[in-house]
């Protein structure tokens, strides 16, 4: 019961989440300057397993969660960047692709051959890209041409590639310990991540200029990081129980509410078509990985 819960709370948390990230942007905010600020207020709450745990954890803990946190602070900022250009009732279903991702090494590096219900996930996959980007204003078919050339989506893959390698260090951050440390330390090395990417904003915006805007959308600040947190926590406590597949496959549906959200509060349009697409790609992505 408290698994399933956690999966709910997952599905439910990841797409407020960037929702309120999206805002955030609209607001002036850098999306290192949000991943940063997450970071340091989960950070203050984690202090203290930090400390306790410390002594007690492996290398191999240090090394998978260090990589881990190097990759989340990136895909991170790389998503923000992404809800920040393009719609996120388009966004939320591209996280689809994790699963065809996924594929991609055992097909490259292993000659592994997909299965028959793999390779119908993949057709689903591009059926539901169809669907999603709907007609071309010359009366055409659906082009999902157009939705890969979006800035925004390109980011979105990005970012999706790298959470992809990020959940594999983190099951393995999890065989060294519990999901409550390796949440901690994830934010407190995420934290020092974003305090290394800091200098990017230092030199591409006036530090001058963000930290005002910090100040005034501090409560929203602080509901991003705790729906930030909830999601990497139920995510963690997930993964402890399932393989990486499954756990991946169960996440999914948290497309149909991006959708939702984008219709209901940026007056996204389409939203029958979207999430039409949607339930097309996450039926796939849930092929893919079941069927491995």
């Amino acid at each position: 019961m408290i698994l399933w819960l956690c999966v709910l709370v997952r599905i439910v948390s990841n797409p407020v989440s960037n929702a309120l990230q999206k805002v955030l942007t609209q607001r002036g905010l850098h999306p290192l300057m949000i991943v940063g600020s997450t970071h340091l207020l989960l950070s203050l709450a984690c202090v203290p397993i930090c400390v306790q745990s410390a002594e007690d954890l492996s290398m191999s803990f240090w090394w998978s969660i260090s990589v881990c946190a190097a990759l989340a602070v990136t895909s991170n900022a790389l998503l923000v960047q992404a809800v920040k250009l393009s719609d996120l009732s388009i966004l939320g279903p591209i996280n689809a692709w994790k699963a065809v991702v996924s594929l991609l090494p055992g097909v490259v590096l292993l000659g592994e051959v997909p299965s028959v219900a793999a390779l119908c996930g993949i057709g689903l996959i591009l059926v539901g890209s169809y669907v999603l980007t709907g007609r071309s204003r010359g009366g055409g078919g659906g082009r999902p041409a157009r939705l890969y050339a979006d800035r925004g989506v390109q980011f979105r893959f990005a970012a999706l590639v790298l959470s992809g390698v990020e959940a594999v260090f983190l099951k393995e951050s999890l065989l060294e310990s519990t999901p409550m440390i390796t949440f901690a330390w994830w934010s407190v090395m995420g934290l020092a991540a974003a305090f290394l990417g800091s200098g990017i904003v230092a030199q591409s915006d006036s530090r001058f200029e963000q930290f005002p805007v910090l100040r005034r959308s501090i409560g929203l600040t602080l509901v991003v990081a705790i729906t930030t947190g909830l999601m990497q926590f139920t995510t963690l406590v997930v993964l402890s129980d399932y393989a990486v597949g499954p756990a991946l496959a169960l996440f999914q549906t948290s497309a149909l509410v991006s959708v939702l959200l984008g219709w209901r509060y940026f007056q996204e349009r389409d939203v029958v078509r979207r999430l039409a697409g949607s339930v097309v790609m996450v039926v796939g992505a849930i092929l893919i990985v079941l069927a491995r």
